[in-house]
């Protein structure tokens, strides 16, 4: 019978399946969830070379464990109150749970550079990773996680109580960790230490400390203007004498990877179409060349920077301006046309545009434009061309996991290949079929680009050198995609292709010697190289030109004034 509107209620009590704990032990509970649930691509690291057999491993195990249970319970009691308890641990465990499947997925690394990948990565991109096999990892490792939070309430204490006991279980979990850590002390610190990278697997502290890092890089960038270099950037006496204008084009590839390109000697031949044009003064390819960088975040910046890989400056390459507005400065006509996630600042106040707003007929769908997008309306940017011009293309070209959306249906040669955006329902085989259709495409969008510079050659001098990003892996080791810190990048993701086409115009007019640019393609080169390349290739002149890292400086004949320091 329902009370009387005289009568009170009687108190709620808790809901049902609810309990109520205090915020310490749920700390302590979701740092041990963490702990077990969330480093085994840590401990994997941390065991290799182990006699699993042998009881000192499971203890090295059991130790391990226990310090990482206590170091992030030390580190969430240090932020974590009555009032931001829940609302943290909720986006820990759903980050960690996304965090966790792409690690065991594919074999990635939490670092500055993936989290900056992360935030950066567009919508049609981040739809192909979003995968069916994500939402039972989602179920298991952050809706439960969240319901059993949802059913805790937290016990209520009076603040100096509380904050005394806060203070005790600090105390008492910094032991536990200064303890276990003295047990494995010897075998811990050589790992940390001469495997510096197995630290961006401690999860999610690793997710927390990267995200950290790019916030505060990015907020001291954000904070002051790109820093101008080159301000010295003239034409050099090339271009008075010049007969006709001049444009180079330079294609920035993405994720084709040395080991895969035919004319680098791969047994599938990837490349057809430009292994055609190779020959005397045709296409030169350079069978050796090292990116900057495993991902595009770091490689892009890095390759338009004066000093690359070779003496690495995330901070002085982030915060300065790059090669295009050096180049602009000096009155070379810079565009950037992307297909992309944009250029990572480097074209920052330069004309660019992207493809998708170009809207190619029938080459752009689901937020993906085909590559040949990128060379729509080429031919009357041609017809208009003036003076000395420089046109950047950013491809798509094998951005994976997706690698069958990177190619039309009349390039699927290779087969059968994966056409499933979760490449663990691939075999290797056709994950390595599908990529290597792309790169047939890649072939192709080139070949066709060369053609179109070869048909305006007579009123265009011109010039076009590839070069891709990054590599990629493709289960090797098992791992899948890009990104690795890079000392300890396999060479799938480091060696990239690179090509240069030169018409007769260009060749004359520069001075270059077919067969001395030849010989110099077999050498090492690197993203460093292509700075200064460009510098040259386009006249221009500038103290921050080092003859020694432009390729073609050595063969020209004779060499222009403008290609010295």
């Amino acid at each position: 019978m329902p009370p009387s509107p005289t009568e009170s209620a009687p108190p709620a009590g808790p809901p049902r399946l609810a309990c109520t704990a205090s915020g310490e032990a749920v700390l302590l509970a979701a740092s041990v969830f963490f702990a077990l649930a969330a480093n085994g691509p840590f401990l994997a690291a941390a065991l290799r070379g182990h006699d699993l057999a042998a009881p000192a491993t499971w203890g090295f195990v059991a130790a391990v464990l226990v310090l990482l249970a206590a170091a992030h319970f030390v580190l969430l009691a240090l932020v974590c109150n009555r009032w931001t308890l829940k609302p943290l641990l909720a986006l820990l465990i759903v980050a960690t749970a996304f965090g966790t499947f792409y690690m065991s997925r594919y074999g990635v690394f939490f670092d500055a550079s993936m989290v900056r990948n992360v935030l950066r990565t567009n919508v049609a991109e981040a739809r192909e990773l979003l995968t069916p096999a994500l939402l039972p990892h989602l179920l298991l490792y952050a809706a439960l996680p969240l319901l059993l939070l949802w059913r805790v309430r937290l016990r209520r204490r009076p603040l100096v109580r509380a904050t005394l006991l806060r203070i005790g279980w600090l105390l008492a979990g910094f032991a536990v960790a200064v303890a276990a850590l003295l047990t494995v002390f010897q075998p811990f610190a050589s790992l940390i230490r001469n495997q510096r990278e197995v630290r961006h697997l401690i999860t999610p502290g690793n997710m927390v400390f990267a995200l950290g890092t790019v916030i505060a890089r990015e907020t001291r960038g954000a904070t002051k203007p790109r820093q101008p270099i080159g301000l010295d950037a003239r034409p050099g006496p090339g271009w008075a004498t010049r007969s006709k204008p001049l444009l180079v084009v330079l294609v920035v590839g993405e994720t084709a990877r040395a080991a895969n390109w035919g004319l680098d000697g791969y047994a599938r031949q990837t490349t057809p179409e430009l292994a055609a044009l190779q020959g005397p003064e045709g296409l030169i390819n350079f069978p050796d060349v090292t990116a900057c960088g495993t991902n595009t975040e770091t490689s892009l910046p890095c390759m338009f920077a004066p000093v690359g890989r070779r003496d690495y400056d995330e901070a002085r390459i982030r915060g300065s301006q790059s090669l295009l507005h050096v180049l602009a400065r000096a009155g070379v006509a810079v565009r950037w046309r992307d297909n992309q996630s944009g250029c990572k600042g480097v074209c920052d106040g330069l004309p660019n545009e992207t493809v998708q707003a170009a809207d190619a007929p029938g080459l752009c769908r689901d937020g993906h434009c085909l590559d040949e997008a990128l060379l729509f309306a080429l031919d009357a940017q041609l017809d208009q061309a003036k003076g000395t011009g420089l046109l950047v293309l950013h491809m798509l070209g094998n951005h994976g996991p997706s690698y069958f959306r990177r190619y039309p249906p009349a390039f699927e040669r290779f087969t059968p290949a994966c056409r499933n955006d979760d490449l663990q329902h691939c075999t290797r085989e056709e994950i390595v079929n599908a990529y290597d259709n792309a790169l047939l495409y890649t072939d192709h969008v080139l070949a066709q680009l060369i053609a179109r510079l070869r048909s305006h050659a007579g009123r265009v001098d011109s010039a076009l050198l590839y070069v891709s990003d990054h590599g990629e892996s493709l289960g090797e080791n098992g791992l899948f995609l890009h990104g690795m810190p890079y000392a300890i990048a396999p060479a799938v993701q480091t060696r990239v292709p690179m090509v240069l086409w030169l018409s007769a115009g260009m060749r004359r007019d520069s001075g270059l010697d077919d067969a001395c640019l030849r010989r110099h393609a077999q050498g090492h080169l690197q993203h460093d190289n292509l700075f200064h390349t460009l510098l040259g290739l386009l006249d221009v002149q500038t103290a921050l030109y080092d003859r020694a890292w432009d390729f073609t400086a050595g063969c020209r004949h004779p060499p222009r004034a403008g290609a010295a320091r």
